[in-house]
Order: structure tokens, then sequence, then C-alpha cells
């Protein structure tokens, strides 16, 4: 395994893993000279949740009613079912 290092920032960055493909490389580091609030922008992705979105807020009395709507309202692969 050939041992390369790439300067990020002032930093040395040690790359040990050839099955990296190059292009992955070069995507990072172009990515890595951006500035902060570019970088920041492009770090999060919206992605819409099925009856979470659709409304602006909500309020539940305990922590059983929210349970409870979010077995009988949610899809189950957002995550939010009993264990």
């Amino acid at each position: 395994m050939t041992r390369q290092t790439d300067t990020i920032s002032d930093q040395t960055v040690a790359i040990e893993d050839e099955s990296i493909p190059q292009e992955w490389l070069e995507e990072f580091e172009a990515a890595a000279r951006r500035p902060l609030e570019t970088r920041m922008r492009y770090a999060f992705i919206k992605t819409y949740k099925p009856v979470l979105d659709d409304a602006t807020y909500r309020s539940f009395d305990t922590m059983e009613d929210y349970r409870r709507w979010c077995e009988e309202n949610l899809p189950s692969w957002l995550g939010y079912g009993r264990v």
C-alpha cells in the first residue's frame, strides 16, 4: 500500500487507502478550499418528511401522547416508532 500525503488548509493528511478513487480525493480537496460559509450551505440537504413537515409545529401534553401520535401517523421508515 502506497502512502500519500496531501496538504489541505495547512494540515498534512496521510492517505493510506488506495481504494479511494482519485476523482473523490480531488473533489474533497476542492471542497476543502471553499470558504466555510459555502461549505455549510451545501452540507445540509433538506428532505421532505411526510406528515412531520406538513404542520409548522405540534405540541403534546405527555411523551406518551407524542409516541402514540408517531406510531399512528408516521411511516415506519422515518424511525420514530418504538423499538
